[in-house]
């Protein structure tokens, strides 16, 4: 089997095999296969390009993350003619968010082309949705707007953007607490603190208060998802309230 061009003169075994794999995630061929390269070269790979310039997929991700909420902005303006803006920001970023980008980027097996010199498995999270907005800047900047809708509407809007269903979904209970409390003018505050007890990892403890009454408390391992519990917990005990009012 041959390719067209001279992509593979450097390193043709590994060279051969991105091309394939990336072929076979975009649904097309690449023509620059560097900018794709580098959609999956982390920061600790160290490695500058003959500027002195940093390389790494951060800027790719950058650019990836402008132009997938371009083109699901796109799609739900079209989708969703009576939708004001509250709205379809409301499921843009539902769309978009960080634990949804992380799932598509899991379902593609990116992380498998991350180049660095850290173990795989010491990634966070993020790192799933991170290439994966890269891959989004690099397939702009290889083929044009066109191809990046291409690649969005297959891989995104198609299998998993059913807007009936994305209306049923909340995206942060502390966002509708918070919302509640001050259309009710009712005073709240997180009270949170460091509580390790005897876990290994460090904790977090967070009282929601509102109107003086502690309503919700919870635990995690960092503020934010100790504050989105308690405010979980805190909505289900108000959901006929708050859905009411």
């Amino acid at each position: 089997m041959t390719f067209p061009g001279n992509i593979f003169n450097s390193h043709p075994k590994e060279d051969g095999d991105f091309f394939l794999g990336i072929s076979a995630i975009l649904g097309f061929k690449p023509k620059n296969l560097e900018i794709y390269k580098r959609a999956f070269l982390h920061r600790s790979a160290n490695k500058k390009d003959n500027k002195g310039n940093p390389m790494n997929y951060e800027r790719l991700e950058f650019l990836g993350d402008s132009m997938l909420g371009t083109i699901i902005s796109k799609h739900l303006y079209n989708e969703v003619p009576a939708g004001d803006e509250g709205y379809l920001t409301k499921m843009r970023s539902k769309i978009v968010s960080r634990k949804h980008l992380n799932e598509l980027g899991k379902d593609l097996n990116l992380l498998k082309f991350v180049e660095s010199r850290i173990p795989k498995s010491h990634f966070g999270e993020n790192i799933h949705g991170n290439v994966f907005e890269a891959l989004i800047g690099a397939i702009y900047l290889d083929r044009g707007y066109k191809y990046c809708e291409k690649f969005i509407g297959s891989r995104v809007i198609e299998p998993y953007v059913d807007i009936e269903q994305l209306e049923g979904q909340v995206i942060s209970y502390k966002s509708l607490v918070i919302e509640w409390c001050q259309k009710q003018k009712k005073e709240f505050n997180y009270d949170v603190y460091e509580d390790t007890g005897n876990d290994p990892v460090k904790h977090f403890a967070v009282k929601l208060n509102i109107d003086g009454r502690v309503l919700a408390k919870a635990r995690a391992t960092s503020k934010k998802k100790a504050e989105e519990k308690a405010s979980r917990r805190a909505f289900f005990a108000l959901q006929n309230k708050i859905e009411n009012e």
